[in-house]
């Protein structure tokens, strides 16, 4: 029935990532025509698989900056429209045998951390935290093997995160926002590579 209900939003995401670019040639980076020194985005993937993987690391960036503020149903709505593009995107690879088997797993694991996020419901964002350094760690993985060059993502790491373990995430900026301390921390971090 949870499934059924979701199949308006299934429909209008996957309309919104077919419809984000304006030429059909050319991936941009936040959906910006690029300046003179700006390239355009790009991929093992073909065009409409670069560009789904920029909208899929869009609705990363939503999950991620909810969790720097430190908004749990910001960051279950983004964990849920994550799941959805992450399943599309899955559908999409259905008929690419070259990039699927080495992609899918990464996908798997964004997937189901999504649904776990959603599941949660936890005020404090500290059990979803957990969930996000799994996501984060398999989107690194996923952006590295689909070679994406030219993003404007921002590789970033925190050696504090969970008890000083540390953790990793994704940026759309190289201003350090912590999502894994929020406000408590919030620029503790660094980067580490950007694509």
């Amino acid at each position: 029935m949870r499934y059924i209900c979701l199949l308006p939003i299934i429909c209008i995401l996957f309309l919104t990532a077919c419809n984000d670019q304006e030429h059909p040639n050319k991936v941009y980076a936040s959906g910006e025509k690029p300046a003179a020194s700006k390239l355009p985005v790009s991929s093992k993937l073909d065009n409409t698989g670069t560009t789904m993987i920029i909208n899929l690391v869009s609705k990363y960036y939503g999950l991620k900056n909810a969790l720097v503020a430190t908004k749990a149903a910001e960051a279950d709505s983004a964990a849920l429209k994550l799941d959805v593009m992450a399943g599309l995107f899955l559908t999409y690879l259905e008929s690419d045998s070259v990039h699927r088997p080495v992609l899918k797993p990464y996908l798997d694991t964004i997937k189901n951390q999504s649904e776990l996020i959603f599941a949660i419901h936890d005020e404090t964002c500290e059990k979803q935290r957990l969930a996000f350094g799994l996501i984060s760690s398999a989107f690194y993985g996923l952006v590295r093997q689909a070679d994406l060059k030219h993003a404007g993502i921002y590789h970033q790491y925190c050696p504090m995160a969970f008890n000083e373990k540390g953790a990793s995430w994704l940026s759309e900026e190289a201003e350090i926002k912590n999502p894994y301390f929020g406000k408590k921390m919030m620029e503790c971090g660094e980067i580490l590579d950007s694509l």
